[in-house]
């Protein structure tokens, strides 16, 4: 298979450093006990280097969630896999995410969490799809718009494979 880069791991370097003080400036505000949950498999690059660039004392948790399959496209049928060791009452929420596209998953994770009465709950993606989106998805802190094709790299596979190219790619004829 032919691919070609579409954003460079200089600049995903750059945006994650952005995100981090954004994300740091955020809560330094806020205040309490913040707990960054990771939706693997794909945010697991990301947010290993997201969470070293955060200023804030932090725990760390992860989900599996799944509704691609092998698939390049999601079904919108969202299974748990593995939920969260950690409680979340009373905590503030950072959900990392690889990329956000129609929204289904992060809906119905979110609507899942909230009843577990958490302080708040903000969002956290490398990547956001917008014109694929069917559900409405408060994106807090985004790296990197888009367009619709299928990318890979940096977390995100094609056919689970490819997670380690150190950019975002997207398959050429």
């Amino acid at each position: 298979m032919n691919y070609k880069e579409l954003i460079g791991k200089d600049a995903i370097a750059q945006r994650i450093a952005e995100m981090g003080q954004e994300i740091s400036a955020h809560y330094n505000k806020v205040g309490g006990d913040l707990l960054v949950v990771g939706l693997l498999r794909g945010s697991f690059i990301f947010m290993a280097d997201l969470v070293r660039a955060i200023d804030y004392d932090h725990e760390i948790d992860f989900m599996t969630v799944s509704s691609y399959g092998n698939n390049t496209t999601s079904s919108g049928d969202v299974k748990i896999v593995m939920d969260l060791n950690k409680t979340i009452d009373g905590k503030h929420l950072l959900l990392v995410e690889d990329i956000v596209d129609t929204g289904n998953t992060f809906h119905n994770v979110i609507n899942l969490l909230k009843l577990r009465q958490p302080a708040s709950i903000s969002v956290a993606t490398m990547l956001n799809k917008p014109s694929r989106r069917e559900k409405e998805i408060p994106i807090d802190f985004c790296g990197f718009d888009i367009p619709d094709e299928f990318v890979f790299g940096m977390g995100l596979d094609f056919e689970q494979k490819l997670r380690n190219l150190p950019y975002i790619a997207v398959k050429c004829d």
